[in-house]
């Protein structure tokens, strides 16, 4: 290969990257972590912290979860703790809704998974700056809850 084309194909690559990442300019936290052996047990608390700093604009909050196709319900019920870097707590019930009336599962699908995100929170402000700490912990009747592979958070800018 010739030296220029190389550089080219360098720089290209290089603009595609830069270009994919700045599609998602409003992220301000994205993360989601695997449950082990697809089973969520009740004291499995998915815990995420995430660090503040805009306290002016407003922000939308996603609860991502994912959930195989041998899901025993049609629906989650979630506690969800937030906790602000001043030590004020507050813990809501959270419900998402995974299958339609039909049993036909909701969300993008590959294969066997299906990921849903679902907005938690539109349009709030953080009023301080600092770490917030979310827990998400499975509120459902069985104490090990089979087939959810994933729960993630995601917080990104509201629009004004």
């Amino acid at each position: 290969m010739h030296k220029n084309n190389i550089l080219n194909l360098i720089g290209s690559l290089a603009f595609l990257c830069l270009l994919l990442l700045s599609c998602d300019k409003n992220r301000v936290f994205d993360q989601n972590i695997k449950i082990p052996g697809s089973i969520w047990n009740k004291e499995n608390i998915i815990q995420f912290k995430v660090n503040i700093s805009d306290t002016v604009s407003s922000h939308n909050i996603y609860i991502n979860l994912r959930n195989g196709s041998k899901y025993t319900y049609s629906n989650i019920f979630l506690f969800i703790s937030t906790h602000a870097p001043n030590g004020v707590s507050i813990r809501d019930t959270f419900e998402i809704t995974l299958a339609d009336a039909k049993g036909n599962w909701l969300g993008k699908g590959i294969g066997n998974a299906f990921s849903n995100q679902v907005l938690y929170l539109k349009n709030i402000r953080f009023p301080f700056r600092g770490i917030y700490v979310f827990d998400i912990e499975q509120a459902m009747w069985n104490a090990k809850l089979a087939h959810i592979t994933d729960v993630g958070l995601r917080i990104e800018k509201g629009i004004n």
